[in-house]
């Protein structure tokens, strides 16, 4: 089984081949356009789309030493993303199905990023829980198997990659902002500046309030010390950091409790913060937990992650046909 995978969610171009469930190659190709944006512009994105996707396919088919007309099947994103750059990468799948008459096989790309941890061992075994943190995303999921996933917990409102990154923008580091603060807290004193979390019921997470404080904390000092944040930018990163990976540690813990739970992996593009990965490596000590952490370039977009998702589909006889079509929110 030959499988391509096409991933174009966002602002990550990737390809990626697979051959019997062994990933052979995983081509990604960043647009940095956004970055004199501060943040990602979905137009620029889905242009982006249209000149990469088409070398990177073929940069994805050459590593793996594979011909296109030995595909047997093509796994794409269907959402959840942005529409037109999901369109770009939905198109073009169909586009080259078609042309090969191979099947195609639609994937969540959320799922996708839980199913990363199935691309090199070690591996979790089913079921488990996962910590899926992103841009766009905060779910805990119980997954059940690699086609069964339920989501316990989840964001109220802003996702935890939001809150790095908008603190990133309010202490003027350039976007994306999220690992220039994982960068900076190593250097500074996380027990500097308290910052409340303002926690809710249940398994659900909520971080505007967070956000919100950041800034009035911000204001606040340098109302009194017009250079406070260029003194401090070390000490602030490493605060807010430690709140951040604190309120989605606490929520994990409540929730192995509940499942009964001792195995727990991490995933989407929150999951390269070192101190994240630290953290829970070190929680996983303290509670006899066996901690699942995927390989660097898996946490970011990848094909290598809608390969894995394709291939489990390819083993239950699940496809799609040529009526598909994008979805910018897609249900788990």
């Amino acid at each position: 089984m030959n499988l391509l995978a096409i991933e174009s969610s966002c602002d990550e171009t990737s390809a990626a081949v697979m051959v019997n469930g062994i990933l052979r190659s995983n081509v990604i190709s960043t647009q940095l356009i956004h970055t004199e944006w501060g943040g990602v512009v979905p137009e620029l994105a889905s242009r982006a789309h249209q000149k990469s996707i088409i070398p990177v396919v073929q940069e994805a088919l050459q590593l793996a030493n594979i011909n296109k007309n030995d595909l047997n099947a093509i796994a794409f994103t269907r959402g959840p993303g942005l529409l037109g750059a999901l369109l770009i990468g939905t198109s073009f799948a169909k586009s080259l199905a078609l042309s090969l008459n191979i099947p195609l096989i639609e994937v969540n790309h959320m799922q996708a990023h839980v199913l990363a941890h199935f691309i090199e061992d070690p591996k979790p075994v089913f079921p488990f829980l996962c910590l899926t943190v992103s841009g766009g995303h905060t779910q805990i999921v119980w997954v059940k198997s690699a086609l069964e996933m339920e989501i316990i917990g989840e964001t109220m409102d802003d996702a935890v990659g939001e809150a790095f990154d908008k603190t990133a923008k309010l202490i003027g580091l350039p976007y994306p902002g999220g690992p220039l603060i994982d960068k900076l807290a190593k250097e500074g004193n996380p027990d500097r500046f308290v910052l409340p979390m303002g926690e809710i019921p249940g398994l659900n997470f909520s971080f505007s309030g967070i956000k919100t404080a950041i800034l009035y904390f911000l204001q606040k000092e340098q109302k009194a010390n017009p250079d406070f944040i260029e003194n401090n930018k070390a000490d602030i990163c490493a605060s807010v950091q430690k709140t951040l990976i604190e309120i989605l540690l606490r929520k994990v813990k409540k929730a192995m409790k509940e499942k009964n739970c001792q195995q727990i992996a991490i995933a989407g593009g929150v999951s390269a913060n070192s101190g994240l990965r630290a953290r829970l490596k070190e929680m996983g000590l303290e509670q006899n937990w066996e901690v699942f952490i995927p390989a660097f370039s898996y946490c970011t977009d990848n094909a290598g992650m809608i390969a894995m998702a394709g291939h489990f589909k390819v083993l239950a006889g699940i496809y799609s046909n040529q009526n598909v079509s994008p979805l910018a929110r897609m249900e788990f």
